[in-house]
C-alpha cells in the first residue's frame, strides 16, 4: 500500500470503528491540527468503509502490515483494540520506529513500557525503550487527574476507592446490553420481587456478571486469589505507576451500574499531611483536566449524565473525613470514552508529535 503524505507526522488510528475510535476520530476533528495523514485501520470486516475525519472521507484498511506502508520515525500508531490484537500488533509497528500509544492493557505492567496520563507524568513519554506507550483503563484515568493533584500537595500516603462503571465501559457489547434490557424492563413493577428481573432479561446478560438495569453489579473483569477481581487489582496497580508510588495501599470494590455513558468513583485519600477542605477544592479547582463543581446547598455536584460528551474530569462532594484530619472525601465523574480512553490517547500522541518538531 502507498499512500500520499501530507506535511506534518503521520497518525494510524487502529481500532477506528470501535466505540472509542468513533469519538476519536470525532475529536481529531476539534483539536489542533498537528497531523498529516491520518489512516484508519480495523478488522477485515470494516475494510473498505468510509469514515468522516476532519470533514474527509476517509477508506478504513484492514490490518495487516501493509496497512503501515509509509509509516516511519516521528508517526504515531494509536492502537484501540483488545489486548491481544496489540499485544500482537504494537511491536510489529513500534519496530518500524513508529511510536506506538495503547489503550489496551496489553502493555500496563511492561516496566519498559510508560504508563502515561500528560496531566501528571507527561515527561515519561520519552522514556519508552520499546517504542509503545501505554494508557490506563477508563477507571484509573476518570480520578488520577484530582489524585495526582492534590498528591503534589499532601503526598498521598493510603488510597480507597469505590467504582461504578458505565455499560459503554465494556465496548458497544454493553452499551447494547443494557438498553436491550432496559427495553425489557421499563414501564413494568419489576424489581420488587427475588429474581423477577432476572427472569425478564433472561439468562444472555452480554458483558456483565448479573442483569444491569434495575441493578447495580458488584463485579468486573476475572476472579483473582483472595476474591478480588482482575479491574480491581489493575486499578491498583495502574494508580501506584502513574503517581510513582509502588507501595502505596490501595483498596478497590469495582461496580458497574445502568449508566450508559460516564464512569463516577467515590475516593478516600488519605495523605501525609492534615488536609484543608477549603485549600483542597482550590488544588482541584486550578488542576488542569479537572473542573470542581461542588456546591450541595445548591444541588450542584458532578453526576455521570452531566459529564457524558464532556473532556474533563468532574469533582465535587469534597470534604474533610470526620475520622482523621489527615483523610479527604470526594467524588469523581468523567465520560470514559473520552477523558477515560479517546481524549488521553490522543493527548500522549500529541506529546509525542512535540519530540519530532
Amino acid at each position: 500500500m502507498t499512500s500520499a503524505r501530507s506535511s506534518g507526522p503521520a497518525l494510524a488510528v487502529v481500532g477506528a470503528t470501535g466505540a472509542v475510535g468513533t469519538v476519536l476520530l470525532r475529536m481529531l476533528s476539534l483539536r489542533a491540527d498537528v497531523w498529516g495523514e491520518i489512516r484508519l485501520i480495523a478488522s477485515a470486516r470494516s475494510a473498505g468503509r468510509m469514515l468522516a475525519v476532519r470533514a474527509e472521507e476517509t477508506e478504513v484498511f484492514a490490518l495487516t502490515e501493509d496497512a503501515f506502508d509509509g509509516f516511519g520515525v516521528g508517526d504515531v500508531a494509536l492502537f484501540l483494540t483488545p489486548a491481544d490484537i496489540s499485544a500482537r500488533w504494537a511491536p510489529v509497528v513500534a519496530a518500524r520506529g513508529t511510536v506506538v500509544v495503547d489503550q489496551s492493557d496489553a502493555f500496563r505492567e511492561d516496566p519498559e513500557v510508560p504508563l502515561v496520563v500528560p496531566e501528571i507524568n507527561a515527561h515519561a513519554v520519552r522514556m519508552r525503550p520499546r517504542g509503545i506507550v501505554a494508557a490506563p483503563d477508563t477507571v484509573t484515568a476518570a480520578m488520577i487527574a484530582s489524585l495526582g493533584a492534590l498528591h503534589a500537595e499532601y503526598g498521598l500516603v493510603e488510597l480507597a476507592v469505590s467504582t461504578y462503571q458505565a455499560a459503554s465501559a465494556a465496548g458497544r457489547a454493553g452499551t447494547e446490553t443494557l438498553r436491550r434490557q432496559l427495553s425489557l424492563v421499563a414501564g413494568t413493577s419489576l424489581g420488587e420481587q427475588p429474581g423477577d428481573v432476572r427472569a425478564a432479561v433472561g439468562e444472555d446478560t452480554g458483558p456483565f456478571a448479573a442483569p444491569l438495569a434495575l441493578n447495580i453489579v458488584p463485579w468486573s473483569g476475572e476472579l483473582r486469589e483472595g476474591g478480588w477481581s482482575s479491574h480491581e487489582l489493575a486499578v491498583r496497580a495502574q494508580t501506584r505507576r502513574i503517581l510513582g508510588l509502588d507501595r502505596l495501599p490501595v483498596a478497590v470494590t469495582c461496580v458497574q451500574v445502568p449508566v450508559l455513558t460516564g464512569n463516577s468513583l467515590t475516593v478516600r485519600a488519605r495523605f501525609e499531611h492534615v488536609v484543608d477542605a477549603a485549600h483542597a477544592r482550590e488544588i482541584l479547582d486550578a488542576a488542569p483536566g479537572v473542573v470542581l463543581v461542588d456546591d450541595p446547598a445548591a444541588g450542584e455536584f458532578p453526576t455521570p449524565a452531566d459529564a457524558a460528551g464532556t473532556d474533563p474530569a468532574w469533582v465535587g462532594r469534597v470534604r474533610a473525613s470526620l475520622d482523621d484530619p489527615h483523610s479527604l472525601e470526594f467524588f469523581v465523574c468523567a465520560d470514559n470514552l473520552r477523558k477515560g480512553a479517546a481524549l488521553n490517547a490522543t493527548q500522549i500522541a500529541e506529546l509525542i508529535t512535540g519530540e519530532f518538531a
